[in-house]
């Protein structure tokens, strides 16, 4: 059970949003999955509703990898130039590249945290080869007859691609041709001529790469480091459901203009995240990044376990309680497994009908993960299979010749979920970095020789409530996690 591998009779499944149906996935050349997934916009940290959508991306590369066996040539970048990222840079009074510096960095660590699996390339669309690349573009652009020039900006002519639209549904009659639209983030009533290139202005960063001098809109970015790393038709580009309308649609009336091959073969939207039934929005209050979750006691791969748990084509619902019932399930899972520890200890050979009920598990957690994504019910499946070998084991009919079994099926699961592996993890760390844990109890003894005793109480208190307790006996004060 290393893995589970192609299944010549269960072909992947993957719902495409061109077409809007669901269809039978393989790769266009040598076992090798392309795909570009639209990554951060590195104006603030990322918040959960981000995450969603990289979380259930992450599981379309897992499935990809290691159900189907394909190799993968996955692409996400990071958008470090654009109307939000300048506006934020201004007001910080940083200059852009330190300022986007910042949230890249946290985007990592917060990636580390969820577990996302490193991806072959992550680059940032300021990247000299990038920032050619999208030059590169717009001279094919231009050549082919799809660009104007209007006021310093050149703009994408969208009368002169008759498929525009096709993506997002949207109504030709409704298209305003010639009505130009400079933003780089606009409403789905404004199917209009959009910026390619921002002529510059003397508050901006620009570049002499494109006459006239300027820099590039959001739209253009996304297909040139695409095109450049992925090839002129690619697999699968991946995002989140907002992203439709306008920029997965500028992107492909950009990329197909320039090379007149289509562009990617297989859309995948990932649905809303909603938090308390709402949309997340900074007035309310709602926008929870990472590390807010770990502040109220969370841990991330309970986080992770929420974000995967529903279908990724469903808006999934954010609540505390809901946070609470992934941290459940998940202890449910490492209970069961500490469990299987016992019984390898406790003898025994394998049982034959145990290895059939992992196979048929086997069997239904691939054909869920096949069926687009389906990770609900792999889920469901995996927690059936927890509640018979409990069963099983209550009844003595377990033994520890079943166990190397067991561990194969959980190892096939985490590689493909990636949960049980970020919860050790985490098991094995601390919960407050080693330093402050000794800075702490150094502390907690001078606030003693002092006979401050209510300085020392708040010290254990507060690293009780942070996942530490301090136990004192003759040869000093040492810690365990809680």
């Amino acid at each position: 059970m290393a893995g589970v591998g192609p299944d010549p009779l269960m072909t992947m499944r993957l719902y495409n949003t061109l077409t809007r149906r669901e269809e039978d996935f393989a790769p266009l050349a040598d076992q090798t999955v392309r795909m570009y997934a639209c990554g951060l916009t590195v104006y603030a940290r990322g918040h959960i509703g981000n995450f969603r959508t990289f979380v259930c991306i992450d599981v379309l590369r897992r499935t990809l990898k290691y159900v189907e066996g394909y190799a993968m040539r996955h692409v996400m970048n990071f958008t470090d130039v654009d109307d939000r990222t300048i506006a934020g840079a201004r007001q910080a009074g940083m200059d852009l590249r330190r300022y986007t510096d910042q949230f890249i960095a946290a985007f990592r660590e917060d990636a580390r945290a969820l577990g996302l699996e490193e991806v072959e390339e992550m680059p940032r669309a300021t990247d000299e080869a990038n920032l050619r690349a999208m030059a590169g573009l717009v001279a094919a652009l231009e050549k082919n007859g799809h660009t104007y020039l209007s006021d310093g900006s050149i703009y994408f002519k969208i009368s002169s691609m008759p498929g525009y639209g096709r993506l997002a549904r949207l109504d030709h009659e409704g298209m305003q041709d010639g009505a130009r639209v400079d933003g780089d983030t606009y409403g789905k009533e404004n199917a209009r001529d959009f910026v390619l290139w921002k002529g510059a202005r003397a508050d901006e960063p620009h570049w002499d790469l494109v006459q006239p001098s300027g820099r590039p809109g959001w739209h253009l970015e996304c297909s040139a480091m695409a095109l450049r790393l992925l090839g002129d038709s690619i697999d699968i580009h991946a995002g989140g459901i907002d992203l439709i309308f306008p920029h997965h649609e500028n992107e492909i009336a950009q990329s197909e203009g320039a090379t007149g091959r289509p562009f990617a073969r297989f859309w995948v939207h990932v649905e809303y995240l909603l938090v308390d039934d709402e949309k997340m929005s900074k007035s309310l209050g709602n926008t929870y990044t990472i590390p807010d979750l770990v502040a109220k006691g969370f841990r991330p791969s309970a986080v992770r376990y929420l974000l995967l748990s529903a279908h990724y084509r469903k808006p999934l619902n954010f609540t505390w309680a809901s946070l609470a019932q992934a941290e459940e399930s998940l202890r449910r899972l490492t209970d069961f497994l500490a469990r299987v520890d016992r019984v390898e200890r406790g003898g025994g050979g394998a049982h034959a009908a145990i290895a059939v009920r992992l196979a048929e598990a086997e069997a239904a957690f691939a054909a869920s993960m096949r069926d687009d994504l389906n990770t609900a019910a792999a889920l469901g499946t995996i927690f059936e299979l927890v509640r018979a070998l409990n069963s099983a084991m209550d009844a003595e009919e377990v033994g520890a010749g079943d166990v190397p079994g067991i561990r194969a099926l959980f190892g096939m699961v985490d590689r493909v979920l990636g949960i049980l592996s970020l919860r050790r993890a985490e098991e094995a760390a601390p919960p407050v970095p080693i330093g402050e844990i000794e800075q702490a109890i150094a502390d907690r003894q001078a606030a003693r020789r002092r006979r401050d005793f209510a300085a020392a109480d708040r010290i254990r208190d507060a690293l009780a409530a942070r996942g530490v307790l301090l136990e004192d006996n003759a040869a000093g004060t040492r810690w365990k996690r809680k």
